[in-house]
Order: C-alpha cells, then sequence, then structure tokens
C-alpha cells in the first residue's frame, strides 16, 4: 500500500521547484493532486506530468493573494475528487502586487516599502490562513488532516535586509502552532517545514549576490544545497502519512544542518 493511497491533496506553488517536487512525490504515494499555483500553463503542464505516469492530478490556477480564488481553490478540489486531506502551503509572493518579484530583495528595514510588507504578507500568512480555514471544515468532518505550511530560518534568525519575508514567515509558524493547538483535537496535524533547497529564488540570489550564496553552502554541514524532489519531497510525504500522526505543532529544518535551534 502506498502511503497516501486515496488521499487528497492540495499543493500550493506547484507549477515548479519545492511545490513541483511534493507534488509529484504525492502522486506517486497514490494521492490524487490539486497542482495549484498562478500560471494556468505550468500546473496544466505539471497536473499532465503526473497523470501521464499514472497518477491523478488537476491543475488549478490561482492566485493566493486574492481570497476569493483560495477558496475556490478549495471548492474547485472538493468537487473533483470528493474531499481534502493535505494542504501544503507553500506559494509566497515577493515584491510588490504591482511589481512582483522572483526572490526577496534586500532592503534595510527603515527603508521597509509598505506595499511590499503588505503583499507579502497577504500571499504569504496570509494565504496559509485562507486555505486552512477553507480546508478545515472537511478535515473535521473526517477527523482527518494533514496541513504543512511553509517558513524559513530566516525569519527565526531575524536575518539583516529581510523584514517583509521574515515577519510573514514568523506569522506562518505562530499560525501553525495555534492551529495545531485548536485543531489537533478534530486529526488534524499542523507542521512547518524551512527549507534549504535549490529553488528559483536560490537562482537569483546566486546571480545576484554570489559571494552570499556561496557563503550560505559553506555554512551548510553537508556543503550543499538540498534538492526539491530528492529532499524536499519525501520529507512532505512523510508530514503526510500516517507515520506523522503524533506530530503537530513543530517546525522542521530541512536545512541539512544550517541551523541547530534548541
Amino acid at each position: 500500500m502506498k502511503q497516501l493511497q486515496d488521499k487528497v491533496a492540495i499543493v500550493t506553488g506547484a507549477g515548479r521547484g519545492i511545490g513541483r517536487a511534493i507534488a509529484l512525490a504525492y502522486a506517486a504515494e497514490g494521492a490524487k493532486v490539486a497542482v495549484v499555483s498562478r500560471t494556468p500553463s505550468t500546473v496544466e503542464a505539471v497536473a499532465k506530468e503526473i497523470n501521464d505516469a499514472g497518477g491523478t492530478a488537476i491543475g488549478i490556477a490561482c492566485d493566493v493573494g486574492k481570497r476569493d480564488e483560495v477558496f475556490g481553490a478549495v471548492e474547485t478540489t472538493v468537487q473533483a475528487f470528493g474531499t481534502v486531506h493535505i494542504v501544503v502551503n507553500n506559494a509566497q509572493g515577493f515584491g510588490t502586487e504591482s511589481d512582483p518579484q522572483p526572490s526577496t530583495v534586500f532592503v534595510a528595514m527603515e527603508d521597509t516599502n509598505e506595499d511590499e510588507w503588505e503583499y507579502t504578507f497577504r500571499t504569504g500568512a496570509t494565504a496559509s490562513l485562507w486555505f486552512m480555514k477553507a480546508a478545515f471544515p472537511h478535515m473535521k468532518a473526517q477527523g482527518y488532516g494533514k496541513i504543512i505550511n511553509f517558513a524559513s530560518s530566516s525569519g527565526q534568525t531575524g536575518f539583516p535586509g529581510n523584514t517583509c519575508y521574515n515577519a510573514t514567515k514568523e506569522a506562518i509558524r505562530a499560525l501553525t502552532r495555534t492551529a495545531a493547538n485548536e485543531w489537533g483535537q478534530y486529526g488534524i496535524n499542523v507542521n512547518v517545514i524551512n527549507p534549504a533547497l535549490e529553488t528559483r529564488a536560490f537562482e537569483k540570489w546566486k546571480t545576484a549576490r554570489p559571494e552570499f550564496v556561496q557563503a550560505l553552502v559553506e555554512k551548510i554541514p553537508m556543503r550543499r544545497l538540498g534538492d526539491p524532489e530528492r529532499d524536499g519531497g519525501p520529507l512532505a510525504v512523510f508530514l503526510a502519512s500516517p507515520g506523522s500522526d503524533y506530530i503537530t505543532g513543530q517546525t522542521f529544518l530541512l536545512e541539512g544542518g544550517m541551523h541547530t535551534f534548541a
């Protein structure tokens, strides 16, 4: 029996990178997957990749910064597959709504752009809350749910020049702990992954700040950034599987040992 046989999963930001890797891993373990991202062509491509491999997936174009689209994505999933068991909140916007960026842009705290603050929060912590609220009635009714949110050790350490991103990622961790405390009684597990994986954002950082990325890799005991499929997918499968049924409210550092917080 596959670990996620007949489970229904929603994975956001699944058009590329970590989200795509998780969607593929879930499908390989038997889950029916809603591939959610903002660009229709990418979600359709990933859904097709899953279906062509013998899995089951649908693509849903959704801007996670828009509440109606978030609730609509959950409803579309339920209409297609009957319910939702797993939600992975991986999507995160950067920059501003009028000028989105592929990754964070380092700015001193006193120069924080408040439009960037609002957009980063809306596509991060607020979007995670929306997906959780939309999925909750289905999870509560069946007495089972797995929610995996994404944060960052950048927020835990207060990394300089990353005010908006740090704040929304720590808000996501607080949201996760609160949901874990309130929803555990309904059989719903809520956990966080803090990744240091080779992603589109890291590629942009390599171009813009190669010395920073090199120093980061040298700080990692394993001397490499993680790979989304090799390293990200398996952890996300575990946190969505029965093996994690007694784990909730925790932050998992998928960083090759870069940080060892007490």
